[in-house]
């Protein structure tokens, strides 16, 4: 049963187009969670908006990372899938506070948003290469 399991993750794991499209999914749903004037709402947590940010953000950093750096053998070091993740994060997390602006009854340019889609997208690459090298160990080789 654990060896299948394995063995099935190992292959999803390999199809590079499949973290593609999820990175491409996780877009256009960032695209219209930003395009609504009201989000829904649930029990109030403090800092929740920057929580919901990072979290977000940091699967976008996850697929972004796989899509991008899955067929190196053998795995570039951590610092480089940190610097793609924080990238992306700068990036993107800048164009959804410009988006926002455009958006009725939302703010954008917010720095603390900014910030936790930066830092969430980063924490989701460098997890993406844990992932990878615990992947690749359990397959038999080495992750770097």
């Amino acid at each position: 049963m654990v060896a299948a399991l394995s063995s099935l993750l190992v292959r999803l794991t390999s199809q590079r187009w499949l973290w593609w499209l999820g990175g491409g999914i996780w877009g256009v749903v960032l695209f219209t969670l930003s395009s609504r004037s009201r989000l829904p709402t649930g029990p109030e947590i403090p800092f929740q908006d920057k929580i919901v940010h990072f979290l977000y953000f940091s699967g976008g950093g996850f697929c972004f990372a796989l899509a991008l750096f899955l067929p190196q053998v053998p795995l570039r070091g951590r610092w480089v899938w940190l610097a793609a993740g924080a990238a992306f994060g700068a990036v993107i997390g800048a164009v959804d506070e410009y988006h926002q602006t455009f958006t009725p009854g939302r703010s954008g340019n917010d720095l603390g948003d900014w910030l936790a889609d930066f830092t969430g997208a980063s924490t989701g690459a460098l997890v993406a290469w844990v992932f990878l090298a615990w992947i690749r160990r359990q397959n038999g080789k080495s992750p770097a």
